[in-house]
């Protein structure tokens, strides 16, 4: 069921974009297939990094709210609660793009060691109207015509570490490249906190007598996950075809990219994008010319007419002189 509903459906895109690009370069074609992806996911990445944006956005109230709990962890769990419902905020949407990046990740790499282990597989795997393309009829014919490279200078079917022990460069700088990319992937979405201290330092205080704290405790180990996962990345592929390693190093380009693009937004867009409409307390420059008072109460506005002195001081003039 997994191979018909996830990997010959990623498998066949991949071979469809393979098939109709010119020149037939498998290495290209991984990378076009990776950018349609993260395109296609582009909604759900953009919400995921409109709730992280935010989340950073808030780290102010919940400091003050940890203030204000003053230790009573039910009623800090329940204020955090309510700040997030009221702010529009969902913890925990970041989930969805790993869970929706994962069966393609995998469905890829099913994929790819089904050329590997056999070329003929790229014809044979393929839906039917994908055999009746071109392309791939003249590889039905002769499989020596498929170019498993990435532009004739990466070798896309060898790993990094090969078994005889050697070090296949060319590869090994895609495996490095991936997990440097996931590094400042995960960089961008940490919260730029100068004053912010190290795990160590942390428990080393706590080790003299200090109370930790916890939140600052989680926020260390955070920052602490930008370098493991990078170091998790280069192990998982230092020894699988390196296919898998352009997937991801591309795919750590594009959501740079894509970071750089909706977290470099102004306040007025985020506030927009998560749904917070403050009550503007600015007036505008001919306010003090207006004969309208405004006053603010409870976000309703009520005008009240203003008293013109001008005018009362003339006609109490005009009344004594009568007199």
């Amino acid at each position: 069921m997994f191979t018909t509903i996830i990997v010959r459906p990623i498998f066949n895109l991949l071979v469809l974009i393979y098939t109709l690009l010119p020149g037939h370069n498998f290495g290209f074609a991984i990378i076009l297939f990776t950018i349609a992806v993260r395109l296609i996911m582009w909604p759900l990445v953009k919400k995921q990094l409109h709730n992280a944006k935010a989340m950073r956005e808030l780290q102010p109230e919940m400091k003050r709210i940890k203030k204000e709990a003053a230790g009573d962890k039910q009623k800090e769990s329940a204020m955090v609660m309510e700040l997030y419902k009221e702010r529009g905020v969902n913890p925990f949407s970041s989930l969805g793009i790993v869970i929706l990046q994962l069966p393609i990740l995998i469905g890829l790499y099913s994929g790819i060691r089904r050329i590997i282990t056999n070329p003929h597989n790229i014809v044979a795997f393929s839906y039917p109207f994908v055999q009746h393309m071109g392309w791939l009829k003249e590889l039905a014919g002769n499989i020596g015509k498929f170019d498993h490279t990435l532009f004739g200078v990466v070798d896309l079917t060898r790993s990094a570490l090969e078994k005889g022990g050697g070090v296949y460069w060319p590869a090994m700088i895609l495996v490095l490249g991936s997990a440097i990319s996931q590094y400042y992937q995960s960089k961008q979405l940490m919260p730029n906190d100068k004053n912010a201290r190290k795990l160590r330092d942390i428990l080393k205080n706590a080790g003299g007598g200090e109370k930790a704290d916890q939140s600052e405790v989680n926020a260390a180990v955070g920052r602490s996950t930008r370098f493991f996962i990078p170091v998790m990345i280069f192990f998982l592929t230092v020894n699988i075809a390196s296919a898998l390693s352009l997937y991801w190093l591309v795919s750590g380009i594009v959501a740079i990219i894509q970071q750089n693009k909706v977290l470099g937004r102004d306040e007025d867009e985020l506030e927009a994008s998560v749904e917070v409409k403050p009550v503007s307390r600015k007036t505008s420059k001919n306010s003090k010319k207006s004969t309208v008072t405004r006053t603010i109460i409870e976000g309703e506005i009520i005008e009240k007419p203003k008293t013109n002195t001008a005018a009362a001081k003339k006609s109490s003039k005009g009344k004594k002189r009568r007199r």
